[in-house]
């Protein structure tokens, strides 16, 4: 008996690219399915560039239907004004597949590096090292959408965990 696979968007949260990730799971097989990223222009004003991301990924998630999502957690750099904006852009992620009510996972840079790659500091030239080996038909226009390639598998990986722990915070 065929099982039935799991669409899953992992999504890379980024002021000027938001990147995408679509991946099949079928059992243990995953299957790349799409990957790009939603780019905003510098000039625009904040309120507008969140909306082109807001856009972006309602026709990502409208044109793949996925079933469940999972978005990089942010981390604080430095830079706090740029931090917020970060935190704004992911806010926005986080918003579009809830709103399709999409359950939505959240992970560290840390935990999709040591997933992917095993090593949680790894450089981002092995995650794509490793996404060729793991998504083959995989071709990431980005490297923000290779990232979100990354989120997917890592939630194709702790799915389980995640949903129990959503199940216990609700």
């Amino acid at each position: 008996m065929a099982s039935t696979p799991i669409r899953i968007v992992g999504i890379d949260p980024g002021l000027r690219r938001t990147g995408w990730g679509v991946i099949d799971i079928e059992g243990n097989r995953l299957i790349h399915v799409g990957c790009g990223s939603v780019e905003t222009r510098d000039g625009l004003a904040l309120a507008s560039r969140l909306l082109a991301i807001h856009d972006g990924l309602r026709q990502v998630l409208e044109d793949f239907a996925p079933v469940e999502a999972a978005v990089e957690q942010t981390f604080v750099n430095k830079d706090g004004v740029a931090t917020l904006k970060l935190g704004q852009a992911r806010g926005i992620a986080m918003l579009v597949p809830a709103m399709f009510g999409i359950p939505v996972a959240e992970y560290a840079p840390n935990q999709v590096k040591k997933t992917v790659v095993g090593a949680g500091h790894a450089e981002k030239n092995q995650i794509q090292v490793m996404l060729k080996i793991l998504l083959p038909k995989a071709v990431p226009p980005t490297p923000d959408a290779a990232d979100a390639l990354a989120i997917a598998i890592t939630h194709a990986h702790h799915r389980g965990r995640a949903a129990l722990r959503m199940k216990v915070a609700g």
